[in-house]
């Protein structure tokens, strides 16, 4: 065989075998909330960090129909880790990461919202 044909037959093989992935992270409020926390005085302690994933695949862009939002979804996840309801606790600085994976054919998005608990002392 000629060699840049063995040549051209490593290459695609190489490059239909491979995948790529794009990472974004999107750190603005982009909430409409009207409660709004303010950290000023030393009354609150930072407990823990709290996070919720949600994720879909796509073939040939088709899929993902049984998800309402990913996003929604994630954050609905968060919430329920964080355990706030009833207590003196609150969500800050949440922080949407969004990757999407892509192989041939098949894309693979995961979302993943994140943030810190705080507990007030007074």
């Amino acid at each position: 065989m000629n060699k840049f044909i063995k040549v051209a037959i490593i290459v695609l093989s190489m490059t239909s075998l491979s995948s790529c992935a794009v990472h974004n992270g999107l750190t603005s409020n982009l909430n409409n909330n009207t409660t709004e926390v303010v950290l000023t005085k030393n009354n609150y302690k930072i407990i823990e960090k709290v996070q919720g994933e949600s994720e879909a695949r796509y073939v040939l862009g088709f899929g993902g129909l049984n998800r309402n939002g990913l996003i929604a979804e994630a954050k609905s996840n968060m919430l329920e880790n964080a355990n706030i309801i009833g207590s003196s606790k609150a969500v800050i600085n949440e922080t949407v990461e969004v990757k999407q994976s892509l192989l041939p054919f098949v894309t693979k998005v995961k979302v993943i919202v994140s943030a810190y608990i705080v507990e007030f002392t007074e």
